[in-house]
């Protein structure tokens, strides 16, 4: 399209005041003709399957370098599943192969399917109303955002909230009302100017839309979605995950590389963001209705203007840091970018690293979308397997060996938490501990809630959480112990560092938003 076309699609022509340009008065500009929602497609069958002839040579070679034991994939193609196939195995050691029906954990691909199910319970205008008065414990510390904050807000991350404000406190096992109950505690970025990704959130948002009509939010994505759809296999709730018996266990990699089905991952807590369950065969029904404007099957399930705005941009993600380089954006619960021939590509991955890796990944106009699903922690795999997929389809062939980039990612991000400090090597003029009762007793904080040190075994003991779970403390230098961190949100070995006087201690891991502190009582 050339340029000045382009400028009168786009309705840009009376911006820019072209009758002025050509030196003669303006004159009433008609309404210019809305542009079209995707260009043109580029891609025929033949380029899409020369792609599906490479998956499963791809998933094979992936699974071999990795070790990852289970994977399951869907295609669809103008609105036709043209690949679905399972690989591996359920549980390592065990028996029970892959199939097309087997479900996983999503992780976060749980976003997109919740933003479908909110946008047909809410329709286009539901987004914007505040969320507070349906969760009026769900609070932030500033009163006017509270006030204001609404679902598309929480669902683009755009309220303010830290990075990932609240896993910890899953991680110590707070349940959902109490983490968002004290999110309050957490300090706030610019309202709508600033972009940080927040699972509670978005549950929260999605809450209050379960609370508006009187439903828990498992039973709202049933009846909006799994069920009309026919998505038999698909659940929000972590009990019907473990009580499918044909699930893929979660994996995470031993010191010897060998995977073992060793952590069982709960999500309840943060469902809508990350507690849905699901199989290849019911996600390419998702993908279809995605792909078709919210019908399926010649059945209106979602409506389609409240569906295409999930997949507005919303929210920049990640700004461009050269002249030419591209901006990412966050739409209602999908990341949103666009190609070299403008055309709209919509996608999310989801990790658990107590052992889930999942990605889904659509191009819209061209009515073409994957969703790979994997039974490890991340290592690169799913996303990769539709990174090629894409790249052959685009471009004949793979561009670059995908898995090194991406696994280099997850790496990079399980780094980013560690302590700098190396807990297993003292400093060699380190200072004694004082003795064990200047240490011991409870001590209060309003973000982590109460925390005991107790002596035993002639150590010390850190518990933390409603349930307490027990910390041993090893001593490194004066009043600085460790303990080895847990969970799925884990980095190692942590600081745990007693003030002189003993009536406080930081703990190191907790305080990258400065919460981390806790008050003798």
């Amino acid at each position: 399209m050339d340029t000045v076309r382009w400028l009168v699609t786009a309705g840009l022509v009376s911006v820019l005041g072209m009758g002025s340009l050509a030196g003669t008065a303006p004159s009433p500009t008609p309404t210019p003709e809305p542009p079209p929602a995707q260009p043109p497609p580029v891609l025929d069958r033949a380029d899409v399957d020369r792609a599906l002839d490479r998956i499963d040579p791809s998933v094979t070679e992936l699974m071999r370098k990795t070790g990852v034991p289970g994977v399951s994939v869907a295609v669809v193609y103008k609105d036709e599943v043209v690949h679905i196939k399972g690989y591996g195995v359920r549980e390592v050691g065990k028996e029970g192969r892959v199939d097309a029906d087997t479900v996983f954990q999503l992780a976060s691909v749980s976003k997109p399917i919740a933003s479908t199910v909110v946008a047909g319970a809410v329709g286009v205008d539901g987004w914007q109303k505040p969320v507070n008065p349906e969760l009026p414990e769900f609070r932030l510390k500033d009163p006017w955002v509270t006030s204001h904050m609404t679902a598309a807000d929480l669902f683009s991350h755009r309220s303010g909230l830290p990075d990932h404000a609240g896993d910890l406190l899953e991680d110590l096992g707070y349940d959902q009302d109490y983490i968002l109950s004290h999110l309050r505690y957490a300090p706030l970025a610019p309202f709508r100017a600033s972009y940080a990704y927040t699972n509670f959130g978005l549950t929260g948002a999605a809450e209050a839309v379960a609370a508006d009509k009187g439903v828990a939010w498992a039973k709202l994505a049933e009846d909006t979605l799994y069920k009309p759809a026919g998505m038999n296999d698909t659940s929000s709730r972590f009990q019907d995950f473990v009580s499918n018996p044909d699930r893929a266990h979660g994996h995470v990699k031993q010191p010897d590389g060998t995977w073992k089905a060793q952590f069982v991952r709960d999500p309840d807590a943060q469902s809508p963001a990350g507690g849905v369950s699901s199989s290849a065969t019911d996600m390419a029904k998702w993908l279809r209705l995605q792909l078709a404007g919210g019908s399926l099957d010649g059945r209106r399930i979602i409506a389609e203007d409240a569906l295409d705005l999930t997949h507005h941009p919303e929210a920049v993600s990640n700004p461009a840091h050269a002249p030419a380089a591209r901006t990412g954006f966050y739409g209602l619960g999908w990341n949103v970018s666009y190609d070299d021939e403008g055309r709209l590509r919509l996608s999310h991955t989801g990790a658990f690293a107590l052992g889930a890796h999942t990605n889904v990944t659509m191009l819209p106009g061209e009515r073409l979308g994957i969703v790979v699903l994997t039974n490890g922690a991340p290592v690169g795999v799913a996303d990769t397997v539709a990174l090629d997929f894409f790249d052959t389809a685009q471009n004949g062939k793979p561009s670059r060996d995908w898995l090194p980039l991406v696994n280099a990612l997850y790496a990079q991000e399980a780094d980013a938490g560690r302590s700098a400090t190396d807990f297993a090597k003292p400093p060699a003029d380190a200072t004694p501990a004082k003795a064990n009762s200047a240490y011991t007793g409870t001590y209060g904080n309003d973000f982590y809630g109460r925390a005991t040190v107790a002596a035993e075994n002639g150590g010390l003991v850190l518990r933390l959480g409603p349930e307490p779970q027990s910390y041993r403390l090893t001593h490194y230098d004066g009043d600085t112990f460790s303990f080895a961190t847990r969970g799925e949100n884990a980095v190692g070995p942590t600081g745990v560092t007693f003030s002189a006087d003993g009536r406080t201690f930081r703990v190191e891991y907790l305080d990258e938003e400065g919460l981390g502190t806790f008050t003798r009582e």
